[in-house]
């Protein structure tokens, strides 16, 4: 099994690297057309809302709670239940989703009132930002729908992961940054605001996602009409698992979107500054944290409904080994060479035009996320072991405290270091939400953390500490600021190669060998 979820996780990882470096491409692109203006904040914010509730309904609370029953099903019932669980499942929450997208489009102009609060105060007095109200109602018409199309290709990536068929639904987001950035270079010349032609590649992106995923889902015998199955026994459960899972396993999002609300009040390009300094962590978040999770969830669930106690415990401190061995000198590295990354990425076109140095403004930004990095990545590892176990109340209870911290740290910081405390509060809520996740886990005796562990832990942050030290010194020789774009990519090129040959040599160096991140359980020896 330990090889099996080592491969699995691999493959989630490589297929959701092409994804991030499209991202990545994708933000550049924006960048490039966009800059940090006025249209890109609006931009942002529209696109921010439907992922919001993408992730709250599809990849967050839904899948948390759909996979657990799903596999249950599976192991207990056989393949003709699940064909049919998965049709109740894709018409009750097909159903109510279509009717959610409704009346987000019709209602757009109250929810950029709602999350936009600063611009829909200056529409209705007369100021100068109100032509960002107008144009967010406006795109969120445009982004909204994408929910629906997403939700549905989240309930059939699921299906997929349960039956080990990784691959798919990793590579799917492949296809919306494809879309977003095609639109964006074809239809960017047929509006006068370029912003409408990055929001019809969100909602022609849902459309082929779904598309490319339903073949897949005939293949494995699992695609059947839709049904809805509201009072069904096991959507009822679904249903029971979920609305308390709004909170426990997307708090981290509802933090993003109450940053968004009060960056809206603070400087013209605060919420881009805080984009793309998010979308930097995402890259190691998404390539490492959410490809752990998303492979250990369905493993956590088989094992509870096989009452594997000792494998369940040794799983789950394997992906917390995973996420401390890669994301400590993730977090390390972005801290450093941030700079050269945004130059390289977004310092073209509409963004470098600007008076404002974004570079700067932007690499202080993922240094304030940087801090809570580690901490984002344990949580989608340990936030599965309760949703493994079908226990959604106590990722609950610790959300909404995490949610209450999140508001007082952005209450104290945002009024005296403006976007910089929003991302710094973020990074402190979720550090708590970690902490307080672990501990309950330990309290219940169903995880702590190990010895062995600890002492990894330990290496990893001296090689880190190391990596950092010889990265930063060969980074600070170079004066890469006026260099053409070309040297700017060889040497960033030459600086990662540096820090992973450093890392994992001092790793080598102090005894850590494949294996101990290879394989789920070993011996207090290694």
């Amino acid at each position: 099994m330990s090889k099996g979820l080592f491969r699995s996780g691999m493959i989630v990882s490589c297929m959701t690297m092409i994804s991030r470096i499209l991202g990545l491409v994708r933000d550049a692109v924006v960048a490039n057309l966009l800059g940090a203006s006025a249209a890109a904040d609006v931009f942002l914010f529209a696109n921010r809302i439907p992922n919001f509730l993408r992730r709250l309904f599809a990849e967050g609370a839904f899948a948390q709670a759909f996979v657990p029953v799903l596999s249950e099903i599976k192991e207990q019932q056989g393949d003709d239940k699940v064909r049919l669980f998965v049709a109740q499942a894709a018409g009750t929450l097909g159903t109510i989703l279509l009717l959610v997208t409704i009346f987000g489009v019709v209602a757009s102009p109250v929810i950029a009132a709602l999350f936009g609060t600063g611009w829909f105060i200056d529409w209705w007095q007369g100021g100068p930002n109100a032509e960002k109200f107008e144009l967010a109602s406006s795109l969120l018409k445009f982004t909204f729908p994408y929910l629906l199309f997403v939700s549905l290709v989240a309930l059939s990536g699921a299906v997929m992961n349960v039956y080990n068929r990784f691959a798919v639904a990793a590579f799917t987001p492949v296809l919306l940054n494809i879309s977003i950035i095609t639109c964006a270079i074809f239809l960017h010349d047929k509006f006068s605001v370029g912003a409408y032609a990055l929001a019809i590649g969100v909602f022609v992106g849902g459309i082929v996602q779904l598309l490319f995923q339903l073949p897949f889902l005939f293949r494995a015998k699992m695609l059947a009409r839709p049904r809805w199955a509201w009072h069904d026994e096991n959507v009822k459960k679904v249903r029971k698992l979920m609305l308390p899972a709004l909170f426990g396993v997307s708090i981290s999002q509802i933090n993003l979107l109450l940053d968004t609300m009060i960056a809206s009040l603070l400087m013209t390009g605060s919420i881009a500054w805080l984009y793309y300094s998010d979308r930097l962590i995402e890259f190691p978040l998404g390539l490492f944290g959410i490809g752990i999770a998303t492979v250990i969830l369905p493993a956590l669930s088989k094992l509870h409904s096989s009452k594997k106690l000792s494998d369940f415990q040794h799983t789950l401190d394997w992906g917390v080994r995973f996420v401390i061995f890669l994301g400590i000198p993730a977090m390390v590295g972005l801290m450093i060479i941030s700079p050269l990354i945004i130059t390289v990425l977004f310092d073209h076109g509409a963004f470098k035009e600007d008076s404002v140095d974004h570079v700067k403004a932007v690499s202080l930004g993922v240094v304030a996320y940087s801090v809570g990095l580690v901490s984002f990545m344990l949580i989608k590892v340990l936030a599965p072991g309760f949703y493994s176990r079908q226990d959604t109340k106590t990722p609950v209870r610790i959300g909404i405290i995490t949610l209450v911290l999140n508001m007082v740290f952005n209450i104290m910081l945002a009024p005296f270091i403006g976007y910089l405390g929003l991302a710094l509060a973020t990074s402190m809520s979720a550090s708590c939400n970690a902490f307080l996740l672990y501990r309950q886990l330990k309290k219940e005796n169903v995880y702590q953390f190990s010895s062995m562990s600890l002492r990894f832990t330990i290496k990893c942050i001296v090689a880190s500490i190391v990596m950092g030290c010889v990265t930063w010194y060969v980074s600070s020789y170079y004066f890469w600021a006026s260099w053409a774009f070309a040297q700017q990519v060889i040497l960033l090129i030459a600086l990662v190669v540096l820090a992973g040959v450093s890392y994992f040599s001092m790793l080598f160096l102090m005894g850590v060998r494949l294996n101990t991140i290879k394989s789920v359980a070993i011996t207090e020896s290694n």
